[in-house]
């Protein structure tokens, strides 16, 4: 397992082929990723999305209540564009913070930037499918308790 975690960070999408010269070359290396991140964080979303809607469904049939689904169900909607427009904050984050370290800890930076980007991505891709996990276990205690 450690073996195909060491292969996949070393995929040019994670890590950097020179070391940055400064600023510029960290926001484009930063800024080059972006697109690939929103795919895949939404991907993960569009997982998260269709499970909620299966759980609501399920849900609605067998108690009479959409589980999980906000009332008025048009508030799913903002949820997902605020969640959008936070994961792009966080994720512009990344290389405010790489240009910070950069400069308080110079030589030491290394490989800040590929690592924080590597478990930024997860940590998105993990918490855009907690919602998603957490109705389901609710379905199914509410499945397995219920008379």
């Amino acid at each position: 397992m450690l073996a195909t975690i060491q292969k996949i960070l070393a995929w040019r999408f994670f890590s950097r082929r020179e070391e940055p010269s400064g600023a510029v070359d960290i926001i484009k290396w930063w800024e080059l990723r972006r697109i690939p991140y929103n795919l895949v964080v939404g991907t993960a979303g569009v997982i998260t999305t269709a499970m909620c809607i299966a759980v609501a469904a399920i849900a609605s049939e067998k108690f009479g209540e959409p589980l999980g689904m906000p009332d008025p169900p048009i508030f799913a909607i903002f949820a997902v564009i605020a969640y959008g427009i936070g994961a792009n904050i966080c994720f512009a984050g990344g290389w405010v913070v790489e240009l910070f370290v950069r400069k308080l800890w110079r030589g030491r930076a290394g490989a800040f930037g590929e690592i924080s980007f590597a478990l930024g991505l997860l940590f998105s891709v993990l918490l855009t499918l907690v919602p998603a996990a957490l109705f389901a276990a609710l379905l199914i205690l509410r499945l397995l308790f219920s008379k």
